[in-house]
């Protein structure tokens, strides 16, 4: 995988490797300055450092992201709007050696508490210049069984867990992508608009392994009137990633403008899931390009894919379009101890399987049994090989794409004096699949008001975490034994 780039770089010297903003760079000059900034990483960090990336989407994260592999080290990319405190967590619980941001990240980095030994580098002017080094003959060498990628997810006990991706898994992922959704022939122009930290900088690896264009978009947020247009303006042919809420807002924003996209051949869609309803209409506006994967951080893009060529008639009795297609090449799925016909724990097996989670070897041992990994899902494989996501373990919310952990929200709502008890669930928003939602108790005799316990909540975690709305209560539903009953909760806001 290390080589990539640099093969890129012979064999399409001229091909624009990337757009941003009204820049461009070919792939000789992008992978002569990786080179460079590989070789300052050498010369400042010691093989295999981790290197946390905490940037806006941009050309410098893609080069920042290369050069670490190329220096043989361990990219660890985040979300940019992580709170200061989870920031700090990630890059010592990574043991990281040196963190890279950008002019939008720097208050958040300078907030964060992190130790002595962590460098701070801006990838912007001087300071990013005089990163560069004289570059060697080539990339580091490496094992494919190597850590490249640590992917932080979020986890149950309110600590985001790093699933720990090796040279082998990302390849695996690469090729699984090439032969199983799209072969990314020449002239391919991918659209990157979801967070590089996340999906979309996953999808960079098959980019450049053959040659693609990477636009960037240039907006803040997702914003589908600028997606539109980016894809006119340079005949793109691959919306690279896109959870289900930016397809409907895309959907709708095409549908309004009702003018042809001619060049646009591929969407992916992933992270969350996929209504059918949103799927039949996206296939309406755009015609058959929409492709749905499942997949996630511990085994990244490929687990299994639903083509459009895959789909059955929408309203047959055995229609499948509440499933997320079959397994990708070389991935396995079980059910269950693998005898099961109905619905259990899926389990996965095959290249594109994490290591492990970095640092924490209980949570490693209960993931992974015998190289098979739990995903955490409940669902079911019909006797065509097509999988049915039926629930999801561990009531995680997802919003927008991004995994939100309840007790995470919890806690950090239980930190308000005013908080006796808190209970969080997810309930259906129209923008963004789930929203957060919290149920709290006060404490005898305390006042608080929604706003402020949203303003407390933002105050600690990420704003994508923090509840959308509150709902004060006497008391919490709870079992015979005291435990909080959260279905309760989540059958209570899906009535209400």
């Amino acid at each position: 995988m290390l080589v990539w780039l640099a093969a890129a770089a012979v064999r399409h010297p001229d091909r624009p490797a990337w757009i941003h903003a009204g820049r461009r760079s070919s792939y000789r000059d992008s992978a002569e300055r990786t080179a460079r900034l590989a070789a300052g990483l050498a010369r400042r960090l010691k093989p295999r450092s981790r290197v946390v990336l905490v940037m806006s989407n941009g050309p410098e994260f893609i080069e920042a992201l290369w050069a670490i592999f190329w220096a043989g080290m361990v990219a660890v990319p985040v979300n940019r709007h992580l709170h200061p405190r989870e920031l700090g967590y990630v890059a010592e619980h990574g043991e990281a050696s040196m963190l890279i941001y950008d002019a939008a990240t720097r208050d958040a980095v300078s907030a964060a508490v992190v130790g002595d030994r962590l460098q701070a580098v801006c990838a912007e002017g001087a300071e990013w210049r005089a990163l560069e080094g004289e570059p060697s003959a080539g990339p580091a060498p490496v094992s494919p069984d190597d850590p490249a990628w640590l992917f932080y997810t979020s986890g149950t006990t309110g600590r985001p867990k790093g699933a720990t991706l090796t040279h082998r898994n990302l390849v695996a992922m690469a090729l699984n992508y090439y032969a199983d959704v799209d072969p990314v022939a020449p002239g391919t122009v991918c659209l990157h608009a979801a967070p590089l930290s996340h999906g979309s900088g996953l999808y960079l690896l098959p980019a450049i392994g053959h040659g693609a264009t990477n636009v960037i978009s240039d907006s803040e947020s997702f914003d589908p009137g600028r997606f539109l247009s980016l894809v006119r303006e340079h005949a793109v042919t691959h919306a690279a990633f896109l959870v289900p809420t930016m397809l409907r807002r895309l959907t709708d924003a095409a549908r309004a403008e009702g003018r042809a996209l001619p060049t646009l051949r591929h969407i992916t869609v992933g992270g969350s899931h996929l209504y059918e309803q949103d799927l039949a209409d996206a296939l309406e506006v755009f015609g058959p390009i929409v492709t749905q994967i499942y997949g996630q951080g511990e085994a990244p893009m490929t687990i299994s894919a639903m083509q459009p060529g895959l789909l059955t008639a929408r309203d047959a009795p055995d229609t499948n379009w509440r499933s997320c297609g079959r397994p990708f090449t070389g991935v396995e799925i079980r059910i269950g101890d693998g005898r099961d016909h109905g619905d259990g724990g899926i389990w996965v097996r095959g290249d594109v399987v994490m290591s492990g989670y970095w640092n924490d070897p209980e949570a490693t041992a209960a993931a992974l049994v015998e190289g098979w990994l739990a995903t955490g899902g409940i669902g079911r494989l019909d006797s065509r090989g097509f999988l049915y996501l039926t629930d999801r373990a561990k009531d995680v919310i997802i919003s927008g794409g991004s995994n939100i952990y309840p007790r995470e929200v919890e806690e950090a709502l239980l930190l308000h004096p005013a908080v006796r008890e808190a209970i969080v669930v997810g309930v259906p928003d129209p923008d963004w699949g789930e929203s957060v939602r919290a149920y709290v108790v006060l404490t005898q005799g305390a006042e608080v008001g929604e706003s402020e316990l949203i303003d407390h909540c933002r105050s600690l975690i990420a704003s994508y975490k923090k509840p959308r709305s509150v709902r004060f209560m006497d008391e919490l539903p709870k079992s015979a034994n005291g435990k909080l009953l959260r279905k309760a909760l989540k059958d209570l806001a899906a009535e209400s």
